[in-house]
């Protein structure tokens, strides 16, 4: 399985995956799920993937394909991050649909994607990309999108992200949302990719790989488990009507 969050913030976008995909207990692989396109100082565009590994493969390389063969529409002849959706959702259709026409089966090959970034001119967005092609944008109410393993990071994202929130203390959030994720599902593993892109920048972030036994990761991950043993004791004890 896989985990990915991307996160829309005043400031900027935060993008971090996993990388772990495995088909049984006995058969665990290391794929990067992290993709980043862009023309520095034109448009950044990035995209993450969750599910059917042959089926995200496809869509990326349609979307290389695309570009290396300058066939139109592609990511980089687009004129507003809602187009770039759309070209990705209709790819991620028609690959589900090639593979078969039965419509029972094709659940089989279903995955989900994030696309995120800023064209010049136009405003940064985020989209969640369906398998079914169709799409939703993130808003300041909703400022980020999981796919794959959410439950157990979603909880700190849901009582501390803010749409306001510096990208420093966003960055820190969704890292705790990943190790709480790899505390409790062993479907998720290291190593992490990351990425933090500035607004209205359209410089093409770097990007950091985050490996076992990274000093910073290790260090929060500590911090945040004595800090949850420590807020765990300093809680009002239970009345007496709460052990009886």
């Amino acid at each position: 399985m896989t985990y990915c969050c991307a996160l829309r913030l005043k400031d900027g976008l935060v993008f971090i995956s996993d990388s772990r995909t495995n088909a049984g207990v006995d058969h665990i692989s290391v794929f990067r799920k992290l993709y980043t396109f862009g023309v520095e100082g034109e448009r950044l565009i990035t995209i993450q993937t969750s599910g059917n590994l042959a089926t995200t493969q496809a869509v990326i390389g349609h979307l290389k394909n695309h570009l290396t063969l300058n066939q139109e529409p592609h990511l980089y002849s687009v004129k507003t991050m809602f187009e770039v959706a759309e070209l990705v959702g209709c790819l991620l259709k028609k690959v589900i649909q090639d593979v078969t026409d039965d419509k029972d089966e094709q659940h089989n090959y279903y995955c989900n994607l994030l696309v995120g970034g800023q064209i010049k001119g136009e405003p940064m967005q985020l989209y969640h990309i369906y398998p079914q092609g169709n799409f939703i944008c993130a808003t300041r109410d909703t400022p980020f999108f999981q796919i794959g393993e959410s439950k157990y990071g979603k909880p700190i994202l849901d009582r501390a992200l803010r749409y306001d929130m510096s990208l420093e203390d966003a960055l820190r959030c969704g890292l705790i949302s990943f190790d709480s994720t790899l505390r409790s599902n062993v479907s998720v593993g290291m190593p992490l990719d990351c990425m933090v892109y500035h607004k209205d920048s359209l410089h093409i972030p770097l990007g950091k790989r985050i490996c076992e036994e990274d000093p910073y990761f290790e260090y929060i991950s500590k911090q945040w488990s004595d800090t949850l043993r420590r807020g765990l004791q300093e809680l009002p004890v239970p009345t007496e009507d709460y052990l009886t």
